[in-house]
C-alpha cells in the first residue's frame, strides 16, 4: 500500500477478515467501537469495512490491554490530549509497580510456604510473627523475615 491514498486504493477489510488477523470474535470489533475505541467507515450498504489504521488502532488496544489497562484508559491513550497521555501513562505505571510489588510478595509467601517444613502454613512460626506483626500494628505488608525452617510442632524457628 503507498503513502498517496489520493491514487493508491487502501486495504479493506471485512468486520470478519480484521477480526480474524488478530484472532478475535467479531463481537469485540463492535464492543471496542461501541466503547469509541474504533471507527471503521461504513459502505453505501451501511457495512464496516477497515483499513490499515485500524489494524494498528487494534494492535495498540490489544497491546495496552496485554499491559493491563482498562478500556477507558485506552480511549484517553488514543484519543487524550498529550497532557492527559502522560498523566494516564505515570498512574499506570505507579499501578503497574503497586501490582509489582504485590507479586514479589505472593511469590515470597509462596516460596516460603513451598519450603517451609510445616504442612500448614498457618502453623508456621515465620508465618505467625509475621501475623502477630500486622495485628499489633508493627507492619502492614510482606514480606516474612524469618526464611527459617523448622521441624513441624517444635514451635521454634530452626537455622
Amino acid at each position: 500500500m503507498s503513502s498517496d491514498r489520493s491514487t493508491t486504493p487502501t486495504i479493506r477489510w471485512t468486520i470478519g477478515e480484521l477480526a480474524a488477523r488478530f484472532d478475535l470474535p467479531t463481537n469485540v470489533l463492535r464492543h471496542w467501537e461501541g466503547q469509541g475505541l474504533l471507527s471503521p467507515d461504513r459502505d453505501p450498504a451501511g457495512r464496516r469495512y477497515y483499513v490499515e489504521d485500524d489494524a494498528y488502532r487494534v494492535a495498540v488496544i490489544l497491546s495496552s490491554k496485554a499491559a493491563g489497562m482498562s478500556l477507558d484508559q485506552i480511549a484517553g491513550l488514543v484519543d487524550g490530549s498529550s497532557e492527559g497521555r502522560h498523566r494516564l501513562l505515570t498512574e499506570h505505571l505507579a499501578d503497574l509497580d503497586r501490582r509489582q510489588e504485590e507479586i514479589e510478595r505472593s511469590r515470597h509467601l509462596t516460596r516460603h510456604a513451598l519450603e517451609c517444613s510445616s504442612h500448614d502454613v498457618a502453623t508456621c512460626p515465620g508465618f505467625q510473627s509475621y501475623v502477630a506483626d500486622i495485628v499489633s500494628g508493627a507492619t502492614t505488608g510482606f514480606p516474612i523475615r524469618d526464611h527459617r525452617h523448622h521441624t513441624p510442632g517444635d514451635g521454634i524457628p530452626a537455622d
